[in-house]
């Protein structure tokens, strides 16, 4: 599903019940992680969090299946980009558009996520 996709389909769910729900499913979009992909922990997550990196593009896991779909929405914003498009992007912005009600515990993973794509 691409970023485009997923910012139409939460624009039409009514609470923030619902569009979580929606994010918790997306986690199970995530691809395997492949095993020449170099991954990193990011730190200031709540729960365990990896994104990993190889030729082909990013792949995520988590131990949250909150966790697992917000990181998909990443990598769906991420696809297909380079790392210098990437860097130009507004990553912050485009996610909190989202509007899906995360509290302060997973904010704080949110924002070391996108630090971690802005320090690519």
């Amino acid at each position: 599903m691409t970023f485009d996709d997923i910012k139409k389909y939460l624009a039409v769910l009514d609470g923030p019940v619902e569009k979580l729900e929606f994010v918790m499913d997306l986690g199970n979009t995530l691809q395997a992680v492949p095993a020449n992909a170099k991954c990193h922990e990011i730190a200031g997550c709540a729960s365990f969090v990896k994104i990993c990196q190889n030729e082909n593009g990013f792949y995520a896991n988590a131990d949250s299946a909150l966790v697992r779909g917000i990181v998909a929405i990443f990598i769906a914003m991420v696809d297909g980009k380079n790392v210098q498009q990437i860097k130009k992007m507004n990553l912050a912005d485009e996610f909190y558009a989202l509007n899906l009600q995360l509290g302060a515990g997973r904010t704080n993973g949110v924002n070391s996520m996108i630090r971690f794509f802005e320090n690519l």
